[in-house]
């Protein structure tokens, strides 16, 4: 009887266990599509060597909507050695869902190459798209801006 109590209070633990796992782990899904991109110089300059952008895109694709930032920039980017911080917020539509959230960039260039993160801000998503996280990539191919969104969204 004992072994049996046993048992059945550990089937009911990994049963729990299993379902907070279901629920702590949400899905990862994809978002593709491209976007044009309008940077305009922003005056003053923060500081001596630095120059500062405001950033306007417009996306189309799995992400339909606007975003709106500004970047910081320094460095020397003609002799391929530069460095940008941005923070912009997009306002639209991702798989039907409507808000907005934040994307925080950070990039370096130098001789061994480009490095670049775009993440989506903790906390930052709104409506339809409250819990959002994930990492968004930027390519740049013959001229043409496309992204690819690695996202998951709460149940």
């Amino acid at each position: 009887m004992k072994r049996v109590a046993f048992l059945l209070l550990t089937a009911a633990f990994f049963f729990t266990a299993l379902q907070a796992q279901k629920t702590e782990t949400p899905m990862s899904h994809h978002a593709r599509g491209s976007f044009t991109v309008d940077m305009k110089p922003l005056t003053p300059p923060p500081a001596e060597g630095l120059s500062r952008f405001s950033i306007d895109k417009k996306l189309t694709g799995d992400l339909d909507g606007t975003t709106q930032g500004e970047m910081f920039s320094g460095g020397d980017p003609k002799q391929g050695e530069a460095g940008y911080v941005a923070i912009e917020v997009f306002t639209g539509t991702l798989a039907g869902k409507h808000g907005t959230f934040a994307l925080q960039h950070t990039a370096t260039m130098n001789k061994s190459g480009p490095k670049m993160s775009v993440n989506i801000v903790p906390g930052s998503g709104t409506a339809d798209l409250k819990g959002i996280a994930g990492t968004f990539t930027i390519e740049i191919a013959n001229g043409q801006h496309s992204y690819d969104l690695d996202y998951t969204l709460p149940n």
